[in-house]
């Protein structure tokens, strides 16, 4: 099993900035993918962005050039910077990680944007 806990959450007015933890523990053996989902509230859950166990990153347009993943496997965790906030990034963050046939979760972390 591996467990994923977030960090970093919080309230933020428009414009800030954010940065989101995800430590992985357990047995994090062959953990490849990382990344992030969120969901606001009454819609779907929403993909973020992703990095692979060799650092190449992809990020969703809405979040592209204000989004930065990064990954330090000595710490098995992944971040989430976050700049230039705005009020529809408001959302529960998900991390997961991606093991051959299985998929990871977090348990979220509130972002809430106030303009």
């Amino acid at each position: 099993q591996v467990q994923l806990v977030e960090s970093g959450g919080g309230s933020v007015q428009d414009g800030g900035s954010l940065r989101l933890s995800c430590a992985a523990s357990g047995s994090i053996f062959r953990l490849n993918t990382m990344g992030w989902y969120r969901q606001a509230p009454g819609k779907e859950r929403e993909w973020v962005a992703y990095i692979s166990s060799g650092g190449s990153t992809n990020y969703a347009d809405s979040v592209k050039d204000r989004f930065t993943i990064s990954r330090d496997n000595a710490k098995n965790t992944v971040y989430l910077i976050m700049n230039s906030l705005k009020a529809e990034d408001t959302a529960v963050y998900y991390c997961y990680a991606d093991r051959p046939g299985r998929r990871y979760w977090g348990q979220g972390t509130q972002v809430t944007v106030s303009s």
